[in-house]
C-alpha cells in the first residue's frame, strides 16, 4: 500500500468555540472513520514562513499550510475517495494529497 500525505489549506475560522467544538468533534467521527487507513492523525500547525536560498522571507507563504495527516491507500484514487467527506471543505478549506516517495535503503 502506497502512503500519502494531505495537507489542510485555506477556510475560515471557527465563529465561537462552540463551532470549533462541533467542527473538532466532526473531525474526529471523520478521521475514525477511516479505520486503520489513517496511519497518522498529524496534527494542526501553527505560523508558516518561506526560507529562500537568500534566508528568511518576510513575504507571507502564497499557500500556507494549516495541519496535516497521513493516509494508506492502494493508490491516489483510493485516498482521494477516502478523502472526499473531510469536514474542513465544511470551512471553505481545500486538501492537497501527495504520495509519500520510498526512499532507497
Amino acid at each position: 500500500m502506497a502512503q500519502f500525505i494531505f495537507t489542510y489549506h485555506g477556510g475560515r475560522k471557527p465563529e465561537s468555540p462552540e463551532e470549533g467544538e462541533r467542527m473538532m468533534q466532526e473531525w474526529q467521527h471523520w478521521a475514525a472513520g477511516l479505520g486503520p487507513a489513517l496511519i497518522n492523525p498529524g496534527n494542526p500547525v501553527g505560523i508558516t514562513k518561506v526560507l529562500t536560498a537568500e534566508g528568511p522571507s518576510d513575504l507571507p507563504s502564497p499557500h500556507p499550510i494549516m495541519g496535516f495527516s497521513i493516509l494508506e491507500a492502494e493508490d491516489m484514487d483510493q485516498a482521494l475517495q477516502l478523502l472526499g467527506g473531510c469536514p474542513h471543505f465544511q470551512l471553505g478549506g481545500t486538501l492537497e494529497i501527495s504520495e509519500m516517495m520510498e526512499m532507497p535503503s
